[in-house]
């Protein structure tokens, strides 16, 4: 139970925003924030198009919808990584093929009449708690923030497990991995499908909030881009670097744009500079250069007695 005190700690400073203010701003920045850490986690927004298609078409509730949007999710995960880890791509040609099947889905979609095509699929809207619709942010906020507390405990529980061993091993030398008895493919592919899960999750949160989805958001560049820089910028293989990357990667975005008002384009270009400097300065992320900040006083105070 020890393992899992610093989530409940980050989880709990969380939850005590939307007691200290309701300002949409700042819920409206928090919720993208611990959105787009959610999206960290894989690679595609799946699981809008499906809760946003079976209501708008089927009339489907969308509470029903969510759970729906992330079976299709895990499933769609599933078959791609059946499909590139049969034919033994690894590393960066894995991750190559993942966008390629991102453009797939995402051409499919900007054609096809039952997700809107070109015009993407608009939400009905209806008010209600039990439409997933709500007159205030705080709920969203709840919401949201319940998905990132359970994708956390997830990776946190997958850290400490055989299964987190088998992950790490395979990592390090998959080769050496199959050699010692762990079968790297099936490994592989709960690992695809627990990702492509919470990240439908996300994907079923946006389509809800925002009440709209079309090709471009869900399986466009930009998702990609930020599910890979939220976890760099974070700091890779820690367990808060979604968290700690969306929040720089989001706060600079703001910023930039602040800073350089209607100028366009000036914001992106700012902002790209910014990251390459965080990345640059900061190869360990944002947890290495807090867990240096934090370890140097330590060393300093033990100088200290041992003087």
């Amino acid at each position: 139970m020890k393992h899992y005190w610093p989530v409940v700690l980050v989880v709990a400073l969380l939850a005590i925003v939307p007691f200290v203010t309701t300002s949409n701003v700042v819920l409206n920045f928090l919720i993208t924030t611990l959105l787009i850490a959610l999206v960290g986690q894989g690679w595609n927004l799946l699981g809008g198009y499906t809760t946003a298609i079976l209501q708008v078409q089927y009339g489907i509730n969308a509470w029903l919808g969510l759970f729906a949007g992330i079976f299709a999710g895990s499933l769609v995960g599933a078959v791609i990584g059946v499909l590139c880890f049969r034919s033994g791509l690894r590393g960066s040609y894995f991750s190559l093929v993942t966008l390629a099947f991102a453009e797939v889905l995402r051409i499919v979609s900007s054609v096809t009449p039952i997700t809107g095509a070109g015009v993407g699929t608009l939400i009905k809207l209806d008010l209600r708690p039990e439409a997933f619709q709500f007159q205030s942010r705080v709920p969203f906020y709840w919401i949201v923030l319940i998905l990132v507390a359970l994708s956390l405990v997830t990776v946190r529980g997958v850290e400490n497990s055989r299964f987190g061993a088998y992950l790490v091993a395979i990592r390090e030398n998959e080769d050496a991995a199959s050699a010692l008895g762990i079968n790297a493919f099936a490994v592989k592919l709960a690992a695809i499908t627990l990702s492509a899960a919470i990240t439908a999750a996300a994907g079923c949160f946006y389509a809800q909030y925002f009440l709209f989805i079309d090709a471009a958001i869900a399986y466009g560049p930009w998702i990609s881009i930020d599910a890979l820089l939220a976890p760099i910028v974070g700091g890779a293989g820690t367990l808060f670097a979604s968290l700690l990357g969306a929040l720089v990667i989001k706060a600079l975005g703001e910023t930039t744009k602040l800073l350089t008002g209607d100028a366009p384009g000036l914001d992106l270009v700012i902002y790209g500079l910014l990251l390459i400097a965080v990345v640059g300065l900061a190869p360990r992320g944002v947890a290495g250069v807090l867990t240096a900040l934090f370890r140097r006083p330590l060393r300093v105070q033990r100088g200290d007695d041992n003087g």
